[in-house]
C-alpha cells in the first residue's frame, strides 16, 4: 500500500442483477435476483465402452478429469457470476443414485507432456493407488471453488461448481451413477462495491528515461477514446511499501483500479542486460530489481522440470473471491507461488484487469513498437485483405502410436470451430508437404531449410498466426509426421537467427505460440551455458524479438514464458474434441480463438484475460499443478489495449 495515502474506495450500487453462466464447451445465461440459488441439474445417462484393458464412462457435453494415473471421469460445469466480494456456500444434493457392476477398470488419465525435444515416448505413468482403494473417486460428489476477476467489464466473485455424477469404487468395481443433482446457493453480496469508478482505462508503467517517449503512444490512446494515464516505475517503487518492487507496483495498480477503474495496464520494460543475470527461480527474493527496466515476478512451482519462471499474470490477478488483495504468498514466506515440497500458496488467478508488456531494452526497441501500435490501429487493418488472413504451422508434436500430427490438428481446429466464418486458411504442414518444400517423410534438409517457407508466407501478412510444437527461447520447431521421437531431423519453423529476413511491412498479424520457453524474456546471452532450455547462446527470446523489429514481424505474441505441456491427437473420450485442444497449453488456446471468433473480444488484453478466466472455469487450477502452470506462464507481450484490427 502507499505511504502516507488515504485510499478512496469507490462506493456505489451493487449490481442490480447477478449473472449466471452454466459453461459445458458453451455459455448460457440467466438472471438471478434473490440471495438464495435453487437449481435442478438431470443428466443423460452415460455410456461404457471396453477399450482394451479398460473401460471408459462416456457422457454429453462433460468434461474429463485428467489428473495422471487416476480414473478419467466425467464431469459436469456450472459457473455463476456475483458482485466482486460475495459470500457464497454451496450444497449440491446428488439423486436417483444407481449403482452397477462393471468387468474392467476404468481408464486413467495419461501425463501431460512437456513441448521439449527430451520429449521422447508417449510415456505411460501407470494406475495411481487410487485403484486400490474401495472407497468412491471422487470422494464427494461434487466440488467448487471461488475466485474474483472480471467478466465483460463487471468485476465479479466467480463461483466453479463441478458435478460428479459418476463416482467409482475400483477394488469393488462398482460405478454409482446419480441422475439428477440439487444444486442450492446461498450467498451474501457486499455491503459496498470495491470498484465502480470509470475514469481511466490504460494505466501505462515504464522507467522515468522512457517517460517523455512514453508519452506518444498515451497521446495516441487518448485520440481514439482510450483514457491513459503514465506513471514511473521510480515514482511508485519510491512512494509504496513491498517487499520488492513487484509488489509495490501490483498494490499501485490496486489502488488505480479502485480510485479510476483501470482495465489495462502496460508494463514497459524487459531485463537491461542483454549479456548475462537473472535468469531462473531458486529461492525467495533472488531476482534484483535494479536489472530490470520494469519489475518482473517470479513463481516458485516445481514441475519437477524447472524450479520456476516469470509470470505476468501476478500483476493481473489484485483480488480474491472476498476482494481481499491477491499476495501470491498465503503461507507469508516470501516466496511466490510457491508449489512444491517447501510448501503450496492457495491462488486465485483470475485477471482483475489486462496485463501485457513490452519488454524492452532499449529506447530504439520502445520506439519500434509504438511506432507499429499506432500505425497498426490507425490503417483499420481489419479491412484489408492481410488481415482476412490467418496462418497455421504446425506438424507432429509427440511420438504416439496413431502418428496424428498435433500441430495440424491443433491449429485446424482452432480456424474451423472459430475463425472460418472471417478468415482464409493458410497452412504451412508437414503432412503435406507445404512447410517441407513438398517433402513429407524424414529429410535433413527440408527440415532444416523449412523456415524459408515460414518467412515467405509470413512475409506477405495475416490477421493472426498460430504455431503449434516445440520451442526454446531461440527456436520454434515441430517433426515429420510419425516420426517425433526426436531421433529424426527437426523441422525448424523459425529462429531468432532467421526472423529479421521478415519482410511484412506494417502486415503485422497477433502470434499465438504454442511451445517451450518461446516467451522467456528474462533470458540473456551467457544464460544457454546454465539453461538447458535454450540450446543455442540468443541475448532474447523468441517472442519479443519478434514483435520489437521495426515495421515488421508481429504486433504482439502470446507464448509460454516457461516449461509449456500439452497433449497427443487423438480422442481418448470420444466427445468429438481432439485431446490436443482439450486440455493443458491446448485448451488455453481454444479458449483465445474462441473468445475473440465467439464471444467477440477485440480487444487483445480482454480476449487473453477471458482465455484464461474460461480454462480457470473449467479447470480448477489449485488440483493440477501443470494447468495453474499453463496460465502462470502464459504471457501476453503487447500492448493489452491493442483494438484487433485497429480502428475505423
Amino acid at each position: 500500500m502507499k505511504k502516507s495515502l488515504v485510499v478512496l474506495m469507490a462506493v456505489g450500487a451493487i449490481l442490480a442483477n447477478v449473472t449466471l453462466a452454466g459453461i459445458e464447451m458453451h455459455t448460457t445465461t440467466n438472471t438471478v435476483k434473490e440471495e438464495k440459488v435453487t437449481e435442478s441439474v438431470e443428466f443423460q445417462s452415460y455410456q461404457m465402452i471396453e477399450e482394451g484393458e479398460y473401460t471408459k464412462i462416456l457422457m454429453e457435453d462433460a468434461n474429463y478429469m485428467h489428473y495422471a494415473g487416476k480414473p478419467m471421469l466425467p464431469y459436469y460445469t456450472k459457473v455463476y457470476y456475483f458482485p466482486l466480494g460475495t459470500k457464497v456456500s454451496v450444497e449440491c444434493i446428488p439423486k436417483n443414485i444407481e449403482i452397477k457392476h462393471i468387468d474392467k477398470k476404468i481408464m486413467p488419465a495419461p501425463a501431460p507432456k512437456p513441448l521439449s525435444i527430451y520429449y521422447s515416448s508417449d510415456e505411460n505413468v501407470g494406475e495411481d493407488a487410487v485403484y486400490g482403494s474401495m472407497e468412491a473417486y471422487p470422494e464427494t460428489w461434487y466440488s467448487y471453488y471461488l475466485g474474483g476477476g472480471i467478466v465483460d467489464g463487471e468485476h465479479v466473485t466467480i463461483l466453479s461448481i463441478h458435478l460428479y455424477p459418476v463416482r467409482y469404487k475400483p477394488a469393488l468395481n462398482e460405478v454409482e451413477f446419480a441422475n439428477e443433482f440439487e444444486v442450492k446457493i446461498d450467498y451474501k453480496p457486499p455491503e459496498k462495491t470495491l470498484v465502480n469508478k470509470d475514469e481511466y482505462d490504460l494505466l501505462i508503467i515504464c522507467p522515468q528515461e522512457w517517460r517523455d517517449t512514453i508519452e506518444t503512444l498515451a497521446q495516441h490512446k487518448e485520440s481514439h477514446g482510450i483514457k491513459t494515464m503514465v506513471e514511473t516505475v521510480e515514482n511508485i517503487v519510491s512512494s509504496y511499501d513491498g517487499r520488492d518492487g513487484a509488489e509495490k507496483i501490483k498494490y499501485f495498480i490496486k489502488d488505480m483500479l479502485e480510485t479510476y477503474g483501470i482495465k489495462y495496464v502496460l508494463l514497459v520494460g524487459g531485463k537491461k542486460s542483454y549479456i548475462t543475470g537473472n535468469w531462473g527461480y531458486d529461492g525467495p527474493m533472488k531476482h534484483d530489481d535494479s536489472l530490470w527496466y520494469c519489475p518482473v515476478r517470479y513463481v516458485a512451482l516445481d514441475d519437477n522440470a524447472e524450479h520456476g519462471y516469470i509470470s505476468d499474470l501476478y500483476f493481473a490477478d489484485i483480488y480474491d473471491a472476498e476482494g481481499n488483495f491477491s499476495t501470491w504468498d498465503t503461507n507469508n514466506n516470501g516466496i511466490y507461488g510457491e508449489w512444491r515440497l517447501g510448501g503450496k500458496d492457495i491462488l486465485d488467478l483470475y485477471p482483475d484487469l489486462y496485463v501485457g508488456r513490452l519488454a524492452c531494452r532499449s529506447l530504439k526497441e520502445l520506439n519500434n513498437v509504438i511506432d507499429k501500435i499506432i500505425t497498426y490501429e490507425n490503417s483499420n487493418v481489419k479491412s484489408q485483405e492481410w488481415f482476412r488472413k490467418m496462418l497455421l504451422v504446425g506438424g507432429d508434436t509427440f511420438n504416439d502410436a496413431e502418428n496424428i500430427p498435433e500441430g495440424e490438428v491443433s491449429t485446424l481446429w482452432f480456424y474451423e470451430k472459430y475463425m472460418a466464418d472471417e478468415f482464409e486458411k493458410v497452412s504451412l504442414f508437414v503432412s503435406d508437404g507445404t512447410l517441407t518444400f513438398g517433402v513429407t517423410e524424414p529429410n535433413k534438409y527440408a527440415g532444416k531449410f523449412a523456415w524459408v517457407n515460414v518467412i515467405k508466407t509470413f512475409s506477405q501478412g495475416c490477421g493472426f498466426a498460430v504455431f503449434d510444437g516445440h520451442g526454446s527461447p531461440t527456436a520454434w520447431a515441430t517433426h515429420f509426421v510419425g516420426y517425433a521421437s526426436h531421433n529424426d531431423p527437426w523441422v525448424n519453423g523459425l529462429m531468432t537467427y532467421n526472423m529479421d529476413l521478415l519482410q511484412n511491412n506494417y502486415m503485422l498479424p497477433i502470434f499465438v505460440i504454442g511451445g517451450c520457453h518461446n516467451s522467456e524474456f528474462n533470458i540473456s546471452l551467457l544464460d544457454f551455458m546454465k539453461n538447458v532450455w535454450t540450446y543455442q547462446p540468443t541475448y532474447e527470446c523468441f517472442s519479443w524479438h519478434v514483435v520489437k523489429m521495426a515495421k515488421r514481424g508481429a504486433i504482439a505474441t502470446i507464448g509460454n514464458t516457461g516449461l509449456g505441456y500439452g497433449d497427443t491427437g487423438g480422442d481418448r473420450n470420444d466427445n468429438g474434441i481432439p485431446d490436443c485442444v482439450e486440455y493443458n497449453g491446448g485448451y488455453i488456446e481454444d479458449r483465445f480463438f474462441h473468445a475473440y471468433g465467439v464471444e467477440g473480444k477485440e480487444i487483445l488484453g480482454e480476449t487473453w484475460g477471458t482465455a484464461i478466466t474460461n480454462f480457470l472455469n473449467t479447470y480448477d487450477a489449485m488440483k493440477d499443478r501443470i494447468d495453474c502452470k499453463t496460465i502462470e506462464e502464459w504471457v501476453l507481450l503487447g500492448d493489452p489495449s491493442l483494438k484487433i484490427g485497429g480502428y475505423s
